[in-house]
C-alpha cells in the first residue's frame, strides 16, 4: 500500500487565512466526517491543520511569514493516507471541504519510504 500526502492549499488575507473562526467552526463535523471516513477504512495515517505563522530558511537567511503563491494562495493543512491506487485517493479529494473555497485545492503526493537497510 502507498502513502499519498495531501496539501490542503486555500487563499489567504493578509494577516491570516481567509476562513473566519465561524467558517471553521461550521466546517468542523464536514471535516470531521471527511476524514472519519478514510480513518474508517484504517487507512489513516495523520492529520493536522497548519498555524499561520511560519519561517522560511533559505541560504540567506530566515524571512518571517508563510510562503504564499502569487494569488496569496498558501498550505494550510495536510493529511498522510495510504491506499492501493491513486485513484482512491483522488475520489477522496474531489468530496474535501476545502474546496468550497475560492482558489483552494488539494495536492495529492505519493510518499517515497527511506530505505531500512
Amino acid at each position: 500500500m502507498t502513502e499519498y500526502l495531501l496539501l490542503f492549499r486555500n487563499a489567504s488575507a493578509e494577516n491570516g487565512y481567509l476562513a473566519t473562526s465561524q467558517d471553521m467552526a461550521q466546517d468542523m463535523a464536514k471535516w470531521q466526517s471527511w476524514i472519519g471516513n478514510i480513518a474508517m477504512q484504517g487507512k489513516l495515517v495523520h492529520t493536522a491543520p497548519i498555524r499561520y505563522e511560519a519561517s522560511i530558511v533559505d541560504k540567506n537567511g530566515v524571512s518571517v511569514g508563510p510562503h504564499k503563491e502569487t494569488n496569496s494562495v498558501l498550505v494550510s493543512g495536510f493529511l498522510i493516507c495510504k491506499s492501493d491506487n491513486l485513484e482512491e485517493v483522488q475520489e477522496w479529494s474531489k468530496t474535501c471541504p476545502i474546496l468550497k473555497y475560492p482558489n483552494s485545492t488539494v495536492e495529492i503526493r505519493p510518499l517515497i519510504p527511506f530505505p531500512t537497510s
